[in-house]
């Protein structure tokens, strides 16, 4: 399967993602995960695992699914899927980190274009049923079962079952590069033992052909067999990985997230509102406070856990804050100059999640021209930021500019691959009365050209739907 072949396959597959719900974008995860990320990345493509064509035409984005199961995945065309339930359940960076280098080592050696290779008869939608029948399972084990017999039982018993070899041979190749990257092998061991626990905990059995990544002793044995000979020291990480109490703070978070018991978050709430309660604890409380309607409980915990956490986290726990200053309610005296504070902080920040929150937070206090300024000049950096275009939408909105609005909302639609949409919205923006459009007439040439730039990318997505 050629790699322009594999990015197409995988592009459709993200789209079909983007809109299910169990799809979450959430900025302060996904600044973290890029945190381990982007040096993973970097390490494989030093080492030579991830060739320059392969780095240049494979899409290499993360997506985070709200299940609450123990696991992360590799699609085709560089898109890696990571659940909300191995955040939960991991306590250190390096025990992510070795999953996504796992992963990340099953797209550079193409495992997957391996596979639907090997069988001739696979076609390429029949993967991307099979791919999107594995991701249901998180929320409809049925629905999930259903769409994989329907594409074919033996073609799913393949392909969602990486061979041993190739499993071993992510292990080999994601040890040099989370290693490589400045992590500590030992996570690799200690994520195995998680994963087997959580196996056995999760599995009941309907579904023996969902089990794409099967732990054997071999494997933990080969993973220990790597670590340097002597006593494990704590190491500590390279300038610029996440910290331990970093990682405390996003498990917290993910947690939390993917609960939907009131009653767990209650049992947080009392846990984390103890004097002497850990930061991930706090964060979970703040959180869970927030969940239940307690708002200036939520915030005051988190104006504690401020004061509790070391500098490298103090941008995770501003993020909670301004988050929780935002959710429905009125102001309470003093908050304000604090919301002010922090957005314009969060305003002159480079993190993803700081801008957005900043930029909310300047519509929240009547300044959509600091939100337009702070969002445009991202999204020029980061055009397939859809949640950037879509606050963008609302600030421009604000100001008035519905020209600007509405093509903006359509820059959200194209992020998100649904060019159908996009065309849409631009269609209403050169339906707008006169008087409207002719106010810019520079934004009107864009919003023409964006139109023909949209049909075409339209045009391409059906024709490769019907080659399909």
């Amino acid at each position: 399967m050629s790699v322009s072949a594999e990015r197409r396959l995988g592009d459709r597959l993200a789209r079909d993602i983007y809109r299910d719900p169990m799809y979450l974008d959430d900025p302060v995860i996904g600044d973290y995960l890029q945190q381990l990320w982007q040096p993973l990345l970097a390490a494989a493509r030093e080492r030579g695992e991830v060739p320059p064509d392969l780095a240049e035409r494979l899409a290499w984005e993360l997506m985070v699914s709200r299940d609450r199961a123990v696991n992360a995945f590799a699609m085709p065309g560089g898109y890696l899927g990571v659940n909300l339930g191995l955040l939960a359940v991991t306590e250190r960076p390096e025990e992510v980190a070795s999953v996504l280098a796992h992963e990340l080592s099953h797209v550079s050696q193409r495992h997957i274009a391996r596979l639907i290779s090997r069988e001739e008869k696979m076609a390429p939608w029949v993967m991307g049923a099979m791919v999107l029948g594995a991701l249901a399972a998180g929320s409809n084990a049925n629905a999930a079962g259903a769409a994989i017999m329907g594409s074919s039982a033996v073609a799913a018993q393949q392909s969602l079952n990486f061979s041993r070899d190739m499993e071993r041979e992510a292990d080999r190749v994601g040890f040099g590069v989370l290693t490589g990257a400045g992590f500590d092998g030992l996570g690799f061991v200690t994520m195995f033992d998680k994963l087997q626990q959580a196996s056995k905990l999760n599995d009941d059995g309907a579904f023996p052909y969902l089990r794409s990544h099967p732990l054997t002793g071999d494997r933990i044995a080969d993973m220990k067999a790597r670590l340097p000979v002597g006593p494990l020291a704590a190491s500590s990480p390279r300038p610029g990985l996440p910290t331990a109490e970093q990682h405390v703070l996003i498990s917290a978070r993910a947690r939390v997230m993917a609960e939907k018991s009131p009653d767990r978050w209650r049992t947080w709430l009392s846990t984390g509102s103890a004097d002497k309660a850990t930061a991930g604890d706090r964060y979970a409380a703040a959180l869970s406070a927030q969940r239940l309607g307690q708002r200036a409980q939520a915030i005051a915990l988190a104006q504690t856990l401020r004061g509790q956490v070391g500098s490298a986290s103090q941008p995770t726990v501003d993020a909670l804050l301004m988050e929780l200053l935002l959710s429905p309610g009125a102001l309470a005296t003093g908050q304000d100059v604090l919301l002010a504070s922090l957005r314009d902080s969060a305003l002159a920040s480079s993190s993803r999640a700081m801008v957005l929150l900043g930029a909310q937070a300047a519509l929240a206090t009547g300044q959509p021209g600091r939100a337009v300024s702070s969002l445009q000049e991202w999204a020029v950096q980061h055009p397939r930021d859809a949640q950037a275009w879509q606050l963008l939408s609302r600030a421009r909105s604000q100001q008035g500019q519905t020209l600007h609005a509405v093509r903006a909302d359509a820059e959200a639609h194209v992020a998100q691959r649904d060019y159908a949409g996009a065309l849409e919205r631009l269609k209403a923006a050169q339906a707008l009365p006169p008087a409207v459009r002719n106010a810019d007439p520079i934004e009107l040439a864009i919003v023409d050209s964006r139109r023909r730039d949209v049909e075409l990318l339209l045009k391409e997505q059906m024709r490769e739907a019907r080659e399909e």
